[in-house]
Formats: structure tokens, C-alpha cells, sequence
């Protein structure tokens, strides 16, 4: 069997894992990422392309013979990386630019849960931001959802417990545009209280193959305190999702979700990642993403002992079916060190170092 060569878009935590557990392959003679970054670099090649530079990327392809490329972040998938590169007919692991709409777009998602049946918060659209604030002061009250609706790094969700913090909430989204075209519009959604749990699957359109449960944690402080962050940490298993739950989540979410993408004429391959908040054995869908989970995918990946590229190469040949995954049953924890400041304005380029004496 002829080695082959891969590529890993993107540079962070997510993207070292991917290349730490691509490297592992015996299908896999080299990986390369691009950007990547210093820890990267211990497993694979890093190559000076941004994320965004689909061109770039395309010539990088072709010129080193790449057998698969794997797009870890959301934005270069929602600005149409998976389309660019089929139309060149590059074999790319990921959703077109039509099928991440179900995480470009939280009005796209809602609206594809609701006519489909799958249970999610009651919600509302606006564009108009006293409109959203009548509607919170005299139909729903507080405590309340306001999410932007595009990509916003998964910051865009604001929880507003008091009508003050909730015009301020729309004010930021709407007005002071905190989030850019994301902004445009809002939604304001039901509060839902409850553990949250992130719930992936690996899907070829037909297939739809779950992988082990996690969950990460959001607020930047301890005891779930102060403004949320794109994660500051995550476990698995989550013990919150019992077998018996395991099994409704795939029936009355994930398989449905991917048959209505098809029914949408948006068929879906690549990760399908569900945030979900469960209360009493029950389930809501928060929202879907687009692609593995960050930080979820390390803690995940430390676990699967499934070799990583046949599972990408049976998904993009579509006989996912054939896949059966195998899992280390211990627990897997990751947590982030963030620079001072984040989620707002912090430094970055800083050196890291005393790695060892944490590990």
C-alpha cells in the first residue's frame, strides 16, 4: 500500500490534535498543516498558507500530490473551501458552503430544527433593535438567549438576565456591530437551564457515525462564571449522556438532521457536531457546528483508537457503513491556558514554556 500525504488546514489545539493523531497512521507517509504552529511542528510540516488563502492552498494541493485535505476551522468551510476544491476535483473532508450554513446561520439552523421537528428553544428573529427589546420587555421576559447569527468565534451567544443587560446585549449586536456582518441579525431565544454536552458525529451524507460524547466549558472563570469564550477546556466521556440518551440523540437529532440536509438539497459530509443542554434525561439542540469541536476534538481523539485516515477515506468514498470505531474506555481531559485578558483584547506572540512541568 502507496503512504499518502495530507493536509490539515488551521492552527490551533484542534488542528494539533488532528495532526498528532494523523502522524500515528500507518496509511499516512506525511502531514502537513497550514498554518500550523510551534507545537504543531513536532508532527507535521508547517506550511505559510492562511486558512483563508484558498487559492494558495489549491496550488499547495496539486504541487505536492495531497491525497486528502482536512479543514479544521469553520470559516474557510462557510466561505466555500469544500466547493473551490471539488470543482478542481481535490479530495477535501468537509461540508460545501451550502451545508455550513447549519453553522454559519443560527436563523438557517433554527428554522431547519423547527420545520423538521427536532426539539430546540422557542426563538425569534430580528434586524430591528427596539423591536427585540419590546419583544423581551413584554412578551418573554428575562432571563433570555440573544445570539448573533452568523460566525462569531463562539462568542455571539450573550445570556441576559436582568432587561438592562439585555439591551445591551442587542445594542452590541445590532448597533455596535461587536461581531461585524455576523450581526446583521439576532436571534432571541428561549433560556434554557441544564447541562450542556457536545455530541459529534462523522457523516458521509448516508452514514452517520457517532463519536464518543464530551463536553466543554465556556465561561472563562471557575463555577461557570464571568463572559463566555470558544472554550476553556473539555472531557470525555460526559457522563450527563447515558447509553440510553446516546441512542435517542442519534435518532431524534443526528440522523434526522442529516436527512433533512438532504431533503434541503444540502447534503452533508464531514463532522456534524451538536451542542446540545439536557435537563431530566431530556434534550434541547442549541445549535449545530460545522466541524470538530475546540477543544472537544482532544480529549476525543486522545481516545480513539480507530485509525483516523480510514475513517476519512471511507467517508469521502462514501462506505462509512464499513467503519466500526474503537474507543480507550479512561477518561480524556484537555484544559486551556489562555493569555491575560481573553476573551476580549489580550497579547499574543507571547513564549510559552514550563510545559513540562504541567505535563
Amino acid at each position: 500500500m502507496d503512504k499518502k500525504k495530507i493536509l490539515v488546514i488551521g492552527s490551533g489545539g484542534r488542528e494539533h490534535a488532528l495532526c498528532w493523531k494523523l502522524a500515528s497512521s500507518s496509511m499516512i507517509s506525511r502531514v502537513f498543516c497550514a498554518p500550523g504552529n510551534a507545537g504543531i511542528s513536532q508532527h507535521a510540516v508547517c506550511v505559510p498558507l492562511k486558512a483563508s488563502d484558498i487559492n494558495g492552498l489549491i496550488s499547495f494541493v496539486k504541487k505536492e500530490g495531497i491525497y486528502i485535505t482536512l479543514v479544521g476551522p469553520e470559516a474557510p468551510l462557510a466561505e466555500g473551501l469544500v466547493d473551490r476544491f471539488n470543482e478542481q476535483r481535490l479530495a477535501v473532508f468537509g461540508p460545501t458552503k451550502a451545508a455550513a450554513e447549519i453553522e454559519a446561520s443560527k436563523v438557517f439552523t433554527k428554522d431547519l430544527l423547527n420545520e423538521s421537528g427536532i426539539r430546540t428553544g422557542a426563538y425569534r428573529v430580528f434586524t430591528e433593535p427596539d423591536a427585540a427589546f419590546d419583544y423581551i420587555k413584554n412578551v418573554v421576559g428575562v432571563p433570555i438567549a440573544i445570539k448573533a447569527d452568523g460566525l462569531a468565534a463562539g462568542k455571539g451567544v450573550l445570556l441576559a438576565h436582568s432587561l438592562t443587560e439585555a439591551e445591551e446585549a442587542i445594542d452590541l449586536i445590532l448597533c455596535k456591530k461587536a461581531f461585524g456582518q455576523a450581526g446583521n441579525r439576532l436571534i432571541v431565544e428561549e433560556f434554557l437551564t441544564g447541562e450542556e454536552a457536545s455530541f459529534m458525529a462523522i457523516t458521509d451524507g448516508t452514514t452517520v457515525l457517532p463519536l464518543a460524547t464530551s463536553q466543554d466549558h465556556k465561561p472563562i472563570f471557575d463555577n461557570d462564571q464571568g463572559p463566555n469564550t470558544g472554550g476553556m477546556g473539555a472531557y470525555s466521556p460526559a457522563p450527563v449522556v447515558s447509553s440510553a440518551l446516546f441512542d435517542d440523540i442519534m435518532n431524534k437529532v443526528m440522523r434526522p438532521t442529516v436527512k433533512a440536509m438532504e431533503m434541503a438539497k444540502r447534503p452533508y459530509q464531514g463532522v456534524l457536531y451538536g451542542g446540545l443542554i439536557i435537563k431530566d434525561g431530556m434534550f434541547h439542540v442549541l445549535e449545530f457546528n460545522c466541524r470538530f469541536g475546540d477543544p472537544e476534538a482532544q480529549p476525543i481523539l486522545m481516545r480513539l483508537r480507530t485509525d483516523l485516515m480510514e475513517i476519512l477515506e471511507a467517508a469521502l468514498e462514501g462506505r462509512l457503513n464499513e467503519i466500526k470505531l474503537e474507543w480507550d474506555p479512561r477518561v480524556a481531559v484537555c484544559v486551556v491556558l489562555a493569555s491575560g485578558g481573553y476573551p476580549g483584547n489580550y497579547e499574543t506572540g507571547k513564549v510559552i514554556y514550563g510545559l513540562e512541568k504541567v505535563a
